[in-house]
C-alpha cells in the first residue's frame, strides 16, 4: 500500500510540488524535446520529394543538404547517412581505424558501441574536469603499439582541445575522428568544426538542434575520404552493376533530409532562442553554492542547445535529489552520461580508474532547451533550483519517507 504523500512541516513555507503536490508546470518539459521549427516547409519538401516519387537512393533533397551543410560548417565535404551511428561507423572504417581506439567515457553509450560494432575496441581515457572532453595528456599516456586512433568527442557542443588531439594524433601516426553529434554550429578558434581531424561526424537524430527525424552528417576537408564514406554509404556500388568493395546500406533518405533542411534554414532563430534559455538559467542559479551552469571554453563557441549543470559536495542538495525535485515540477531533467560507459556491458569487464569521469557521472543534470520553453520558463525552473537548495532539508525528509515506503 503507498504511503500518503507527506504534509508539510509545521509552520512551513515550502513550494516545492515534493512537498505540496502541485507542480510548477501543467505541461511536461523534457530533455531532448525535439525541435519542429518550420512544419509546413517540411511538409512541402515531403510533398515535392513523394511527387517527383524520388524517396531515397541520393535524392535531390539529400544532396541538396549535403551542400548546405558543408556551407554552413565551413568544410568542403559533407555526406549524409541514416544515423550518426553509422555515420561513426563509415568514417572509422573509411580512415582504416584498427585495434585500440582512444576516447572517453563520458559519452553517450553509442559513441563506444559504434565502435565495437565493427570490431575496434574502445580503450577509455580520463577527461578534463573544466571542458568534460578528453584529457590530450591521459591520451598521451594511454597510447600503446595497439593503438590504431582516436576519438575525440565535442560534449556539450564545446569543441575538444582540438589543436593538442591533432598533434598527438600526427605524432603518432594514427587517424583522429570527432564525434560532433552535439556540436552544429559550435566553433573553435572561430572556425566552426567540421574539418578538424581526419573526419568530423554530426547527428540529426530528433534530440539535436538541427534535427532530421533520425539522420547524421560526416565531414571532411579530404576527398578521397569523402568518396570512400560514400562508396560504404551505398554497398560499393560504383555504377549500376559494379562494386568496389564492402559497403553497406546508409542512406539518408528524403524525409529526413526535408526536415533537416526546414530546421537548417532556422538555425540562427535556435541558437538565439536557446541563448536567452541559457542567459535565464545563469541568471537564476548565480550565487548558488555547488550548484554552476557549464560554461564554454574562452577560445570556443558553442551551440546552446545543452544546459549543464553541476551539483558538486558543496551545494545543499545533492544531484539525484535535485533531479526528484524537478521531475515532481514536471521538469524532466536527465543524468548524463550515469553512470558512464565504462561501467556498462560490456566494457566494464575491465577495471579503469577514471575518477573524474565518476564524479561528473554523479553530478551533472542537464536542464530542458529547445522550444518547448520560453526564458521565462528557465528562470522559474532555476527558481525552483534555488527553492531546493533553501529547502534541502526539508526535501531529504520527503524522500526519504518515500523511500522507507516502498
Amino acid at each position: 500500500m503507498r504511503a500518503s504523500f507527506p504534509s508539510p512541516r509545521a509552520g512551513s513555507t515550502c513550494e516545492l510540488a515534493l512537498v505540496t503536490g502541485v507542480p510548477a508546470f501543467t505541461t511536461t518539459l523534457k530533455t531532448g524535446s525535439p525541435n519542429v521549427l518550420q512544419p509546413d516547409r517540411t511538409a512541402a519538401l515531403i510533398a515535392a520529394a513523394m511527387q517527383d516519387n524520388r524517396l531515397t537512393n541520393d535524392g535531390p533533397l539529400v544532396q541538396e543538404l549535403e551542400s548546405r551543410f558543408a556551407a554552413f560548417q565551413g568544410v568542403k565535404h559533407a555526406v549524409a547517412v541514416a544515423n550518426g551511428t553509422l555515420g561513426l561507423q563509415l568514417a572509422a572504417w573509411a580512415l582504416g581505424m584498427r585495434g585500440d581506439i582512444l576516447m572517453p567515457s563520458f559519452t553517450f553509450i553509442g559513441t563506444a558501441h559504434a565502435l565495437a560494432w565493427i570490431g575496434l575496441r574502445p580503450v577509455f581515457c580520463e577527461v578534463s574536469r573544466d571542458t568534460h572532453t578528453l584529457d590530450p595528456q591521459r591520451v598521451v599516456d594511454a597510447v600503446t603499439s595497439a593503438t590504431g586512433g582516436i576519438l575525440g568527442v565535442h560534449i556539450w557542443g564545446q569543441p575538444c582541445d582540438i589543436e593538442s588531439l591533432q598533434r598527438i594524433a600526427k605524432t603518432r601516426g594514427v587517424p583522429l575522428l570527432f564525434d560532433s553529434a552535439h556540436a552544429c554550429g559550435s566553433s573553435y578558434r572561430s572556425v566552426r568544426v567540421g574539418g578538424f581531424g581526419d573526419a568530423e561526424v554530426f547527428s540529426l537524430h530528433a534530440t539535436k538542434s538541427i534535427n532530421g527525424l533520425e539522420g547524421g552528417v560526416v565531414t571532411t576537408n579530404n576527398e578521397d575520404l569523402a568518396e570512400r564514406v560514400r562508396l560504404l554509404r551505398n554497398f560499393g556500388f560504383v555504377g549500376e552493376d559494379a562494386v568496389s568493395g564492402i559497403g553497406i546500406n546508409a542512406k539518408m533518405n528524403e524525409f529526413s533530409a526535408a526536415m533537416a533542411l526546414a530546421n537548417l534554414e532556422c538555425y540562427d532563430r535556435l541558437f538565439a532562442h536557446d541563448r536567452e534559455i541559457h542567459e535565464a538559467y545563469r541568471h537564476g542559479l548565480a550565487g548558488l553554492d555547488g550548484i554552476a551552469l557549464q560554461e564554454c571554453r574562452p577560445d570556443s563557441r558553442r551551440c546552446d542547445h545543452y544546459a549543464v549543470v553541476s551539483v558538486s559536495e558543496t551545494a545543499a542538495i545533492g544531484c539525484e535529489a535535485l533531479r526528484r525535485v524537478l521531475a515532481a515540477e514536471n521538469v524532466i531533467a536527465r543524468r548524463y552520461f550515469f553512470p558512464g560507459c565504462h561501467r556498462l556491458p560490456p566494457y566494464n569487464r575491465e577495471h579503469r580508474s577514471l575518477p573524474i569521469t565518476d564524479r561528473l557521472c554523479r553530478t551533472v543534470l542537464q536542464l530542458p532547451t529547445g522550444l518547448q520553453l520560453t526564458p521565462e520558463d528557465a528562470a522559474k525552473i532555476a527558481a525552483i533550483v534555488a527553492h531546493a537548495c533553501e529547502y534541502a532539508d526539508e526535501v531529504e525528509a520527503v524522500l526519504a519517507t518515500r523511500e522507507d515506503a516502498r
